[in-house]
């Protein structure tokens, strides 16, 4: 192991006996399981007074079952848990908040139909003698969003008209309403642009300050080395290793995660691309994009970068159809089609994965063998009727295929992660046999071992010859696996530049209109 990384055990016995006085929480032994699954195994945990402590691992490691207990959305079957050296057993989220624990869910929690505000407030509503402080409440919501840099959100819009990356905003937002001692965050940045994350990596010290004391759960290894103090890793519901971020390097802490080596988490092979299957010229939305010229060839995989609110996922939307295109033209095989519904998009071969799988990716509460085919039951139906054994027989090669971890192809999708449920939803375009595959965000909430799997798919089907518009927040990824990259800008795509031709701070540039955009007007 690396300087700093070291067995779990021995991290925390030797913590136990030299700082108990800045000891803010301690889990020991904790177990949990769900009828024949058992999901913890004797996890063990201890974070500081005013430390960022990240909990890593794959999917289906543990970390969100442990966080659920630790704010009390569940309950542990045996294990101790002490806050503030004073034994803590919460039995409803509302117990543990008023203690002192926030919670920050990867799947947002938001009520989508009431005001930006008053989902921030929303059951710490300020009040004089019995009546709502309407003007507090105001003041509070504004002072929380504006220290996150986002005061230009409207306060009294629904939240459910705003985009993912801005619910997410409110979501933070109101965890720090109630002045937490714990805060646990849970994939924060996941649709975050670069700019966003930032901003909230300098609201975390300005918590540590605090002695706020952050339970950091991310995917994005980088963002622990940026923002972390120590570490502790889970796999397969048990502690496996712990330490200082400090001189660990990351290929360890893979390691621990995995239970092997993992070369290469970009692969690309030798591409040649051929004919343009997709061409979008000066398409424009109702409100994004405002411009958007591009040309996809089969083979190829073309990146899309920019800030949030650029019109990236509009362009995805506008082109399957489910967005109204104000103009241009949207050629599909060197043929116009301009005004295509997702269904004949299906049909046309193109397959789109929402960003949003909680709302628009996945039935949440059917199969994961009905999410997989939902979109093509032609391959499993005879004289009109499906064939349960053609359905499982194919979704269990599809989980075979994708690594996706299930108990079975009859359990229901919404019992998975958050990683396994993206899988699924790409397996559904696999199903279908998409030779044009719409990516939005395609490895957000997917850890480390599971975004080489979905990459090197990438580059397989880009070897078949088929086609991918990758939209990303994440620069690295872009890099590593595209062969041209756009950037987006205000609506617009301003420019698209084979991948040696772009750098990460030239992305970054052009994205917030100091390049070819600021150049061109």
């Amino acid at each position: 192991m690396s300087q700093g990384l070291q067995p779990e055990t021995e991290a925390m016995s030797s913590e136990a006996v030299s700082l108990p006085s800045v000891e803010r929480l301690r889990m020991d032994g904790v177990w949990k399981r769900f009828g024949p699954t058992q999901a913890l195994a004797g996890v063990n945990l201890s974070v500081k007074v005013g430390e960022v402590h990240t909990l890593v691992g794959e999917n289906g490691a543990g970390k969100s079952t442990l966080m659920k207990i630790l704010s009390g959305a569940l309950q542990s079957d045996s294990g101790t848990i002490l806050l503030n050296s004073q034994p803590f057993t919460p039995h409803t989220p509302l117990e543990a908040l008023r203690s002192g624990v926030a919670m920050i869910y990867q799947e947002l929690n938001l009520a989508p139909d009431i005001s930006v505000e008053e989902n921030i407030l929303l059951g710490a509503e300020p009040h004089r003698w019995g009546w709502l402080d309407r003007a507090g409440r105001s003041s509070r919501a504004r002072a929380a969003l504006k220290e996150l840099g986002h005061d230009d959100i409207p306060l009294d819009v629904p939240v459910g008209t705003l985009t993912l990356a801005q619910q997410q905003v409110v979501e933070i937002a109101r965890a720090l309403t109630g002045n937490p001692q714990v805060l646990v965050m849970d994939e924060p940045t996941s649709s975050l642009s670069q700019r966003d994350a930032e901003n909230l990596f300098r609201v975390i010290d300005r918590l540590k300050e605090r002695g706020v004391s952050v339970i950091y759960i991310t995917h994005f290894l980088e963002e622990c080395q940026q923002v972390c103090d120590r570490f502790t890793v889970l796999r397969d519901g048990c502690t496996v290793g712990s330490g200082e971020m400090d001189g660990t390097k990351l290929d360890g802490i893979i390691r621990l995660m995995v239970g092997r080596e993992i070369t290469e988490i970009y692969p690309r092979s030798v591409r040649t691309p051929g004919d343009p299957v997709l061409e979008l010229k000066q398409v424009r939305g109702r409100v994004k994009p405002r411009s958007v010229t591009l040309t996809l060839r089969a083979g190829e995989i073309l990146g899309i970068a920019g800030l949030v609110g650029a019109g990236r996922t509009e362009t995805l939307r506008a082109c399957f159809g489910l967005d109204h295109l104000e103009a241009g033209v949207v050629a599909v095989w060197s043929k116009e089609s301009s005004r295509g519904s997702p269904a004949r998009r299906l049909l046309q071969g193109i397959g789109l994965l929402s960003e949003n799988r909680k709302e628009e990716g996945l039935m949440l509460n059917r199969s994961i063998a009905d999410n997989l085919m939902l979109s093509c039951f032609g391959t499993l139906a005879r004289f009109g009727f499906v064939s349960d054994r053609r359905q499982r027989q194919i979704a269990v090669r599809l989980l075979d295929r994708l690594d996706i971890r299930a108990n079975g192809p009859e359990q229901a999708a919404g019992d998975l992660s958050g990683g396994n449920q993206q899988k699924v939803a790409i397996g559904r375009l696999l199903h279908h046999d998409a030779r044009i595959l719409l990516l939005d965000e395609p490895t957000r909430g997917i850890d480390v071992g599971s975004k080489a799997q979905i990459y090197r798919l990438m580059d397989e089907l880009a070897q078949q010859g088929r086609s991918v518009l990758f939209v990303s927040s994440y620069l690295p990824e872009l890099m590593g696996v595209c062969d041209r990259i756009g950037v987006m800008c205000k609506g617009e795509l301003v420019d698209t530049r084979p991948v040696p031709q772009w750098t990460e701070p030239e992305i970054i540039r052009v994205a917030v209109g100091q390049g070819a955009f600021a150049e061109e007007s």
